[in-house]
């Protein structure tokens, strides 16, 4: 199963890998959705769309169909002792 932006718990991060969708709109790669940068998921809406994310010290609202374009290796942050 391929996590996405969409998957992603409240507070949750996760390094971008790769679009599922060849058309991801610019703007969103010009705020620096690209490959390699993290994202962490800070609020879903109450009706559950949009969702507000954080890449790169940019919080930006987008639609729960385009997160699912966004595929994502999620980050552990669990530290074992």
């Amino acid at each position: 199963m391929v996590a996405t932006v969409a998957d992603l718990e409240h507070g949750q991060k996760g390094i971008i890998k790769e679009f599922s969708d060849n058309v991801l709109p610019i703007k969103l790669m010009e705020l620096g959705c690209l490959p390699g940068n993290s994202v962490e998921l800070v609020q879903i809406a109450p009706l559950k769309d949009p969702i507000y994310i954080n890449v790169n010290g940019s919080h930006i609202a987008i639609r729960r169909s385009l997160a699912k374009q966004i595929e994502l290796d999620i980050i552990d942050d669990t530290i074992a002792i």
